[in-house]
């Protein structure tokens, strides 16, 4: 197990620096934290005392990870019970799997144009973007190409956005193109046909296409990408943007190294593949069990699966670790606005604006703040600036949205949400916006044509299916059959709220279907019972049960019942 971690600890090593000298600075801070997050070896003394009965605690599947000292959450207990444990899974993420050696490309040696090469990294480092690639002209060195062709990239990029500005404004749209595209596509398609192209230009090639859209090509090329070098997590994330259903993630030609798993994990995740992406995770804690990077995409899958508290303790405890962390924390205040944690909000709206107030995911955090105060006319203004900061930052086009309904502001609220299925066309929260918006508007039809498209995505999602039924049951189209059937969906998809029980139980009623209407009163009965709630809906439900038994005769039920609401109206 030790000389395995070391294996990763060397690839690792190699890739932050190999990646850093191309700058791909993302990929390379990935794999770097990467690295720290693996579990270090333990020292003969330490592995003695884990021997000791008195130290060994709940065994070698006991272990809590290192984020979590404390409490019970499902995660832990699946830990406990063998999810990511020691044991002979311990030594590769995937217990018995058998992983392809990778050798790691030795490219870092200086030749006769290394003193060019350091002029031009400085050059693009100061995003002089241009003046990179004019020192670079000439030199046929695979390194150098790559720079000289990602900085003819990046000035292109550079160009769009400024044009984009002078011709619609900051979040205008518009179809400004990179200007380099082709010129980049010609020259990297001759590099790679004849062969004189290495796994930083097959990535740089598939950015190419992407933006071309010519996406099946650029799936292609990205997967050849990866398959000699895959220690580059920004080409696995470029691929998991082309990965848009669970069809064409499956058919991709991937070799089996231990980075796979990691894309494979995050895919699942994209996907809405909850509890496929929890396992992996799970698993691949085995051997990076310090990463803070698996710990926050696990609080990301619990917080799209509805477990908000187990979600809040990670974060909260990766805020501990690393309290100037400003990656996924995003996600983080979205999961304290669904709590409606107006302080602990506060306090991380107010961290990191002292961290980096002019990240995207900074403005974010703070117009979620402000619209959990409800100053809306704010969190817009917020959100405007993490646009003008990242136009494709997917989450601040939907929020936005979610803010213009607040201020009735139709026309810029759609305008939000058709932005951001432009960007993500698997955003569902984008979807569920347009068909509230459009059920607002009178327009019941395309309301529920979003409506189905958000529930197709996230088909867990009780609310889904509540807001498809309530548009069904709205007074022009009265389709009560098909309201029953989404709010079954909904009674199904865990409704913490209750409102299919009971809606279930009145539209049995008005068909005159007494005996499925009763059998859903019960259930609604209970669930109040048990969340100790007693409203109006608990005294309709009783009066529906105590007359519903007296019709057939069960008077002793009906007594029952009767007393009860005696009972309650005494209170």
């Amino acid at each position: 197990m030790a000389s395995t971690k070391e294996n990763y600890r060397v690839e690792l090593r190699a890739a932050a620096r190999q990646l850093g000298d191309r700058c791909l600075y993302s990929a390379a801070k990935w794999a770097a934290e990467l690295l720290v997050g693996i579990e270090p070896d333990a020292t003969p003394s330490q592995s003695a005392a884990m021997d000791t009965p008195s130290s060994s605690g709940a065994g070698p599947g006991g272990r809590l990870l290192h984020l979590h000292r404390s409490g019970g959450s499902s995660f832990r207990r699946r830990m406990r019970l063998g999810g990511g444990g020691g044991g002979s899974e311990a030594g590769t993420p995937l217990g018995g799997v058998s992983y392809v050696s990778t050798p790691i490309p030795d490219d870092d040696a200086f030749d006769a144009g290394a003193d060019k090469y350091l002029l031009a990294k400085t050059y693009f480092d100061c995003r002089e973007y241009r003046r990179a690639a004019h020192v670079l002209r000439g030199h046929v060195g695979r390194k150098a190409v790559f720079l000289r062709c990602y900085a003819l990239y990046m000035a292109g990029e550079k160009r769009k956005d400024e044009e984009t500005i002078e011709l619609e404004g900051s979040l205008g749209k518009s179809n400004v193109v990179n200007q380099e595209l082709v010129a980049l596509e010609r020259e990297l398609s001759t590099y790679r046909r004849t062969g004189a192209i290495d796994s930083f230009g097959l990535y740089l090639y598939g950015i190419v296409l992407r933006d071309k859209g010519c996406e099946g090509l650029a799936r292609t090329v990205l997967v050849e990408s990866v398959n000699s070098y895959p220690w580059n997590w920004c080409a696995w994330l470029e691929i998991q943007s082309l990965c848009t259903t669970s069809d064409i993630l499956n058919n991709l030609n991937l070799k089996n190294h231990w980075m796979k798993d990691f894309f494979i994990a995050s895919a699942h995740l994209e996907l809405k593949m909850h509890e496929e992406a929890l396992k992996r995770y799970e698993r691949l804690m085995g051997v990076f069990r310090c990463s803070d990077y698996i710990q926050a995409q696990i609080a990301t899958v619990q917080y799209s699966m509805r477990e908000l508290d187990d979600a809040d303790m990670i974060f909260e405890e990766l805020l501990r670790t690393d309290p100037f962390r400003v990656d996924s924390m995003d996600i983080y205040s979205n999961l304290l606005y669904a709590k409606e944690s107006l302080t602990a909000l506060s306090f991380l709206a107010h961290r990191v604006f002292l961290t980096d107030k002019y990240r995207p995911e900074s403005c974010c955090i703070i117009a979620n703040y402000y619209s959990l105060k409800g100053q809306h006319e704010k969190s817009v203004l917020y959100f405007q600036r993490a646009l003008k900061l990242n136009r494709k930052y997917l989450s601040a086009w939907t929020l936005m949205g979610h803010e213009y309904v607040e201020l009735k502001n139709t026309p810029a609220a759609i305008d939000a949400y058709r932005r951001a299925v432009d960007i993500n066309p698997r955003d569902y929260r984008a979807w569920y916006g347009l068909g509230q918006i459009y059920e607002m508007m009178g327009m019941p039809f395309y309301a529920l044509y979003y409506f189905r498209k958000s529930s197709h995505l996230q088909p867990n999602d009780a609310r889904l299916w509540i807001a498809m039924a309530q548009c069904y049951e709205s007074d022009p189209l009265q389709m009560i059959e098909e309201a029953i059937k989404c709010y079954e969906r909904a009674a199904n998809s865990n409704d913490t709220e209750g409102i299919a029980l009971h809606q279930l139980a009145k539209l049995h009623s008005m068909l005159g279907q007494s005996e499925e209407a009763a059998f859903y009163y019960k259930k609604d009965v209970e669930r109040m019972e048990v969340e100790e709630r007693q409203g109006q809906n608990f005294v309709e439900a009783l009066l529906f049960l105590a007359k519903h038994c007296k019709s057939i005769g069960r008077y002793e039920e009906a007594e029952h019942y009767c007393t009860r609401l005696l009972d309650y109206t005494a209170l």
